[in-house]
């Protein structure tokens, strides 16, 4: 039997497993709540599982192994290192909050908080951000698919999708949380199967570093120009603070069976990505070293597979690979059904009965799934897809999210201003600096904006209190992550 065919077995087993999960899922899924945040009733170890997966993407395989390739640590700083830290982050600051509020999107707490307009605002540039992540994450499958197949790359990019589309339309959050337990088991196997297998034959990272150019291993920049170390910045917090808003991990958290479990999952999970996400990253640096001048870096792992794995093993690793990719764009898809029958249907049908936001959040898995291919197809080039789909929540929701939960004096007119001056700030130095990271531009000049608003507008404005699902205020004490990870919290 040659490669290529075993290869197909393998995808084909891999893709009929992953439905028939999302179909078994489904037997769990009742209401809206059940779909979106399994009704509140998720265990530590899936989510745990489900959290890792969705960061743990088809990037982490291709994209991040292709910067460290050409560029070395600092090329990566944006992911894994910039995307872990957003789990302890949020972890720490944010999440025993989210469990409190117990809504089903972060759009639900923009709006109770600062008005029609800026939810609506935040709903778009949420919805965009996740269509252009699941576009990234096809891209990622397709060039896989093409790569070890011989196919044409919109092959994959369309198969893979008609896949994610069906088990996440039919099991939502059940269906991806259980689809993401098995797939980060395969992720984890697949990529310990290749380091194991590639050290060996290169004869162990004694061999390597040797041969590694200067700065290679740097995790800071040697050029101390202003516009290095803002990009460099940049690449911080375009995932590790910009994801704070993440329609996935708020889902998780009010996913989680209580507040503990879901501090613990995000501490977990951040352990989790790091660990893992440094294996892509050596991997990179390993090619750069023993396959020198490859067309295109973002194939970098698939080429190590092929050049060092016997066909069964390729097999298992192409599916670590689809799982990985599978894992990231299946969330991104229910977040951003999510936001829309939530938050966007009320705005055409107030008051819509439950049965029909369940229906809408089904139906808009395939439309957004269809414009999520066409980004695909368009823009095939996956990490800087995944960066540029982050911008605008960096510049419009970011700055005013933190606020919200942190600041009792963050009120409706601090927050629109804020988000208006970021976007413009961030459009006009696109335009007119591009090589400067506009978006972080954006988020500091929006802050400022938001601190200096705020405070001038507190009487024509007064501020709103966090509201729970059920209209009641929220506790704010005791929300720091501080709750035991081995014992049960009184």
């Amino acid at each position: 039997m040659s490669t290529e065919t075993t290869i197909l077995i393998g995808i084909s087993i891999y893709l009929v497993m992953m439905v028939a999960i999302g179909i078994y899922a489904s037997q769990r899924t009742k209401s809206t709540a059940d779909f979106i945040v399994a009704g509140s009733r998720m265990p530590m170890l899936i989510c745990t599982a489900t959290l890792t997966a969705t960061w743990f993407g088809g990037i982490s395989m291709t994209g991040i192994s292709g910067q460290s390739y050409k560029e070395g640590l600092l090329g990566v700083i944006a992911d894994p290192f910039g995307a872990c830290m957003t789990f302890f982050v949020v972890g720490f600051f944010f999440v025993r909050l989210f469990r409190r509020l117990r809504l089903l999107t972060f759009i639900e707490f923009f709006e109770s908080r600062f008005g029609k307009i800026a939810s609506t605002v935040a709903a778009v540039a949420a919805i965009a951000a996740n269509v252009g992540w699941v576009g990234a994450m096809l891209v990622a499958f397709g060039t896989v698919f093409q790569s070890l197949t011989g196919m044409p790359i919109e092959y994959g990019i369309v198969g893979g999708a008609a896949v994610v589309l069906i088990y996440t339309a039919v099991g939502g959050m059940w269906a991806v949380a259980m689809t993401d337990l098995v797939q980060i088991i395969i992720i984890a196997v697949g990529l310990v199967i290749l380091l194991v297998v590639v050290l060996i034959d290169v004869g162990g990272w004694g061999n390597i570093a040797p041969h590694l150019p200067e700065g290679r291993l740097r995790l800071t920049p040697a050029d101390s120009s202003a516009a290095t170390w803002f990009n460099y910045l940049r690449a911080w917090m375009i995932l590790g603070v910009a994801d704070i808003t993440a329609q996935s991990l708020f889902q998780r958290a009010v996913s989680a069976r209580n507040e503990q479990v879901a501090q613990n999952s995000f501490y977990l999970a951040g352990f989790s990505y790091l660990a893992m996400g440094m294996v892509p990253v050596v991997l990179g640096i390993i090619g750069s070293v023993t396959i020198v001048g490859l067309a295109n870096p973002e194939m970098i792992v698939t080429e190590l597979a092929i050049n060092h794995l016997h066909p069964v093993a390729i097999a298992i690793f192409v599916g670590a690979i689809l799982a990985a990719i599978m894992s990231s764009a299946d969330s991104a898809l229910l977040a951003s059904a999510s936001i829309l029958s939530v938050n966007l249907l009320p705005l055409v049908k107030p008051q819509a009965p439950d049965r029909l936001r369940l229906l809408v959040t089904r139906a808009a898995i395939p439309i957004l799934g269809a414009i999520a291919v066409y980004v695909a197809l368009e823009f095939q080039v996956i990490f800087d897809l995944m960066l540029d789909a982050n911008s605008v929540l960096l510049v419009c929701v970011t700055a005013p999210f933190i606020a919200g939960i942190w600041w009792r004096r963050a009120n409706r007119t601090g927050t629109l201003a804020s988000m208006a001056v970021g976007f413009l700030t961030w459009f006009v130095t696109s335009v007119v600096a591009p090589e400067f990271p506009g978006d972080l531009l954006g988020l500091l000049i929006g802050s400022i904006t938001i601190l200096v608003v705020t405070p001038l507008t507190q009487k024509a404005d007064p501020p709103k209190p966090l509201l729970d699902r059920d209209g009641k205020e929220v506790a704010l004490k005791n929300r720091l992550g501080t709750l035991p990870l081995f014992r049960q919290a009184s």
